[in-house]
Formats: C-alpha cells, structure tokens, sequence
C-alpha cells in the first residue's frame, strides 16, 4: 500500500505517557493507533538510573570547566530523557550520530568519559574510535551529520544489516540546508536512518518563533515523505516508546523516521553563554518544575520498582562515577605534538610529512 500523507503526519500532541507529577496518563487514541506501547518498569528503571548518572556527570564536567580543566562544556540538564533513552534503546549494530551537546548521550552508551570529553579539553578532535564504538565524532558545525548519517543509513541498508543510524540534531539545526539533505537522500534512498530533534525551544540565543512557523518541527518530515512523530520530551517513558517504534520502522525497510521531542535546555549555551540576556527566569523555573528525572522517580515510586535502596544505591553510583571523572580529569594529559599530524588523511601528503618534519626536528632540538 502506498504511503499517504496522513501515514507522515505527527500525532496533534506531543506523545505522552507519564504526567509532570509522574502519574500514567491516557494515551491519546491518534498515539495508541500507531503502536506506541508504555515501556516495561524494569526498562525504564534502567533509563532512570542513567539519566542520574547523566546528570550527575553533567554536572560535575560544568564544574570542571570552571575549574579550567575543560575549555567549554555545554549542558544538556533537562534534556536527559532526550539524551539516554534514545541512545539506551540503540543495539550493538546501529550507529550514532551526536552533537556537541551530547556529551551525556555518549557515556549512556558506554564510552569512556575521558575519550568523551576529549573534545571539548581541547586536546584531540575525537577521543574514541568511531569504527570500534559505532558512534560518530560528536559534530560541532550544525545539522552537517544530518548527511553523514543519511549515508551511514544506506551503508547498513547495502551491507544487508537490520541496523539503524541515529542521529541527534537541534531545533536550530533544522534550519540549516543539510538537515534538508540528509532527509530527502534518507527519504529517496529509503534508508533506516532515525532523526532525532532535541527542540529545546533556543538555538543559542534565537527562540523557536524566529526560525520556524511550521506548527511543529516534526511536520518538517513530510514534504521529504519521511514518516514524523512529536513526543514530550520530558516524559522518558514516552521518548523510549516512540524511539523503540522509529527504530522498528527503519530497521524493517520501512524507511526514515524523524522526531521531534519538546524539551528545554536549563542551563546556558555553554559556559560561555549568558542566557539571562535572552530568556526570563520565571521561564526557566516553569520548565524545572517538568525534570524528566523527577517525573520517572515519581512514576517508578508509584509502581514499587524504585526503592529508597535501590535510589540510594544509585545516588552513590553517580557520585563514584562524578569523582571518577573528577580525578581523570585533574590529572596532566600527555601531549605527543606529532599526533597533530595524524588522521588528516588516509595518506599523509608531502606537505604535512614535511611539516612533521619540521616539528619533529624542533622537538629533537629541545631535548638535545
């Protein structure tokens, strides 16, 4: 049966499971017919211990860049449930395609927080191996990995894989003439490629309304034919559902799927950034009030899955984990200034052996 426009279209209402008090709401009968199931306790335990170990990383590497131990860490607090279940629900075989902001995102997935953080100390383009992890150097220029998980899509497709390629872009980044790109070649080539907006309501400092009259970024979809969903962004349980459901559709040769999950940013741009210049308080307080964390701890609290324990338990992982980070991070890091040279291209061209030469040359003369 051919595709129609209203198989694209997004639900009229972002998806949602759990209410801000963390009570199980009625699922709206658009979003029940499209076979979004609510995740199982032991599931979403497991996604609510993480976004606590993700937090509590999130916060202790802002401190290290007030520590000057990190050149600039951008924050991802309030995006939590943006930023584990999506990437928790990803199998061995798929590929990630993250951004600058998701450095949370990466330790989810199990990366070293010393490879993850890399980057943003300034001392390596990229700390872990991408081939070996199945996740791509996170992506400072906007929406550019839009194309580049596109292809990796089609790559799996060729290859006979049941994989799919993730990719995380900003609200900001829709605007950007490669996200457009990537989902048309995804749509054309019908690739299992799954585009995953964090709208956090502000592209640094420009708000939604100055970027986009589209009703929601989710319909962004469907003049591509790419198959588009919105979900509450706040609501893990709601993010996991829809997620697992994208996943089925581009694995199963269904073709690209893009959602748009409506959450807030809590912190500033980065450290760098004054985000009192150009967004009120009261609206950051509104938005606290919505803590994916605090919303499944209620919810899991309800059901008799969450313990004071086992929340105990999980409260001094996080802070084993944060001091972990902590005392990597304080450590001095080797400089090797011929790896500057490196991965450049697969083959070094004459001009970079004769700059290596040149510093290498230097670096025999001080030590003579």
């Amino acid at each position: 049966m051919s595709t129609t426009t209203v198989d694209l279209l997004p639900c009229a209402e972002p998806v949602r499971f759990l209410d801000e008090r963390g009570v199980l709401t009625a699922l709206s009968a658009e979003a029940e017919t499209r076979g979004y199931a609510l995740p199982s306790d032991e599931d979403l335990l497991a996604v609510w211990r993480q976004m606590v170990i993700g937090r509590r990383f999130d916060a202790q590497a802002t401190a290290l860049t007030k520590q000057g131990r990190l050149a600039v860490y951008p924050s991802s607090r309030g995006q939590d449930a943006c930023q584990v279940a999506p990437v928790w629900a990803l199998q061995e075989q798929d590929w990630f395609f993250p951004t600058y902001r998701d450095s949370m995102a990466l330790i989810s997935r199990g990366l070293d927080p010393m490879e993850v953080l890399t980057l943003l100390r300034g001392s390596w383009h990229c700390g872990y191996d991408p081939v070996k992890t199945h996740t791509a150097p996170q992506c400072t220029p906007l929406a550019t990995q839009a194309v580049h998980a596109a292809g990796a899509g089609h790559g799996l497709a060729r290859r006979g894989s049941d994989g799919v390629a993730l990719c995380f872009i900003g609200d900001g980044a829709t605007s950007e003439g490669d996200f457009h790109e990537g989902l048309n070649f995804a749509a054309v080539f019908n690739t299992p490629t799954v585009f995953f907006v964090q709208n956090n309501k502000y592209a640094i400092s420009v708000p939604l309304e100055k970027q986009s009259k589209a009703p929601s970024l989710a319909y962004k979809g469907i003049g591509y034919g790419v198959r588009s969903e919105q979900v509450d962004g706040n609501d893990a349980a709601a993010v996991l559902a829809v997620t697992r459901r994208a996943y089925e559709h581009a694995s199963s040769g269904e073709g690209p799927f893009l959602i748009e999950a409506h959450t807030y940013r809590l912190e500033a741009h980065t450290n760098a950034d004054d985000a009192t210049r150009y967004r009120q308080a009261e609206e950051v307080t509104q938005w606290s009030g919505r803590d994916p964390i605090e919303r499944l701890r209620a919810y899991l609290t309800g059901t008799g899955a969450l313990t004071a324990e086992i929340e105990e338990h999980v409260a001094a992982e996080a802070e084993d984990f944060a001091a972990g980070v902590r005392e990597r991070m304080n450590l001095e890091p080797e400089v090797a200034p011929l790896s500057l040279f490196e991965h450049v291209y697969a083959q070094q061209t004459p001009q970079l052996r004769e700059q290596a030469d040149m510093v290498r040359a230097e670096m025999e003369e001080v030590s003579a």
